[in-house]
């Protein structure tokens, strides 16, 4: 064996299992993630949470009966000014058959105290824990899943958006499903000031 030829040989001997071990790292890092399956089209995951009276709440039972809105959320200041829209959003299509459930990542008695001084009509719940955010396979405060009856993912809109053009945007999503005229929710919160 001529020394080029042996040089050849240890080289690949050595290369080898840097090969296997970044095949290796490949392959875990697939196993580990999990595919998302929370998206526009695909059906919404099986979800139940009790409410704040402590009764429990079954998306698959409220989109039997009609689209729901579930809207996770927070107590920050820019959750708190679009909250106005989305409340404008919930009387507006309500009668039409629209739920709406606001799931706020606070403590009980901060969440009672916000819904008493809101008026908050929209059906709601706690999790202090985010227990629902790993459903819902999201991380953004506040993501909004617009379900239709039957339990589809219609949309998905996430992000704060305190001047009100997101809750449109939904609104206009809303109306759509329900074929009925879409209502301006930021012109009608703004109104109401």
């Amino acid at each position: 064996m001529t020394y080029v030829s042996r040089f050849a040989l240890f080289l690949t001997i050595m290369t080898i299992p840097a090969f296997m071990v970044a095949a290796e790292k490949t392959s875990d890092s697939k196993s580990t993630t999990p595919e998302k399956t929370v998206k526009i089209g695909e059906q919404a995951p099986q979800f139940q949470i009790k409410d704040s009276q402590g009764k429990e709440i079954d998306l698959a039972k409220l989109t039997e009966k009609g689209p729901v809105l579930v809207r996770l959320t927070c107590g920050c200041s820019g959750c708190n000014k679009e909250l106005a829209y989305f409340q404008e959003l919930h009387k507006a299509y309500e009668g039409k058959g629209l739920t709406s459930l606001a799931i706020f990542r606070e403590p009980d008695e901060k969440v009672e105290a916000y819904v008493k001084e809101k008026k908050l009509q929209m059906l709601y719940a706690v999790d202090t824990k985010g227990d629902s955010w790993n459903v819902f396979q999201t991380k953004t405060m506040p993501t909004n899943f617009l379900i239709e009856k039957g339990g589809k993912i219609r949309s998905i809109a996430a992000g704060c958006d305190p001047s009100g053009l997101l809750a449109n945007k939904v609104s206009e999503k809303v109306a759509e499903l329900l074929e009925t005229d879409q209502v301006d929710v930021q012109k009608k919160a703004n109104e109401g000031k």
